[in-house]
């Protein structure tokens, strides 16, 4: 017997199978697709630089933090006070004076073709429209405007030059009703009309 035959089983060990071949390792990047071919002559944007001197734009900060809408009202409420002291302080309020006559014994529409003349004048040249004004109302007015002329100086301590004619206006008053005998018993309405005519004065500019 040989050697080989001479071992024992013990000995005798399987011979272990040939390692099967690993596949080779795929490559770890995929191979990228190829690039869209740009046409002849087209060029690449140039990065924009800054220009010399100037330092690049900051970053920006982030916002303020919000202030609670109870802390903007009164803000708002405190400042609204003295805007209109100050208004106040510019313009003074000028003085008006009235002078009223009521249930003047001639129509509203009759007063009132006279008082369109009035507005905007001095007394001085109120005075004169009221003197050659051919109607028996201007006599009504001409008192009214004597009336309010003291009124401004006893009152208000206001001088007659100057004064100008701010509003003159006429409403219409209660109408007095009364009836005419006529033919064959008939009775005919007569109405007897009434005004209030009112003339305000102020200081002129």
């Amino acid at each position: 017997m040989s050697a080989e035959d001479e071992k024992s089983p013990k000995d005798q060990t399987p011979a272990k199978p040939a390692a099967a071949k690993k596949p080779a390792a795929k490559k770890a990047a995929a191979k990228k697709p190829a690039a869209a071919k740009k046409p002849a002559g087209a060029k690449e944007p140039a990065a924009t630089k800054a220009p010399a001197g100037k330092k690049a734009p900051a970053a920006k900060k982030p916002p303020a933090a919000k202030e609670p809408a109870a802390a903007k009202e009164s803000r708002a409420v405190e400042k609204k006070p003295a805007r209109r002291a100050a208004k106040g302080s510019q313009q003074a309020p000028r003085r008006v004076v009235r002078a009223h006559a009521r249930y003047v014994r001639t129509s509203a529409r009759k007063a009132r073709m006279v008082c369109g003349h009035l507005r905007g004048k001095s007394i001085g040249e109120a005075r004169a429209i009221l003197a050659f004004t051919p109607r028996e109302v201007a006599r009504d007015w001409s008192k009214l405007l004597e009336s309010a002329v003291a009124n401004a100086e006893s009152n208000h301590e206001l001088l007659e030059d100057d004064l100008i004619v701010r509003e003159a206006y006429a409403d219409e008053g209660p109408t007095i009703k009364r009836f005419r005998p006529r033919a064959m018993g008939r009775a005919t309405p007569i109405r007897k009309r009434t005004s209030h005519l009112t003339i305000t004065l102020t200081p002129g500019s």
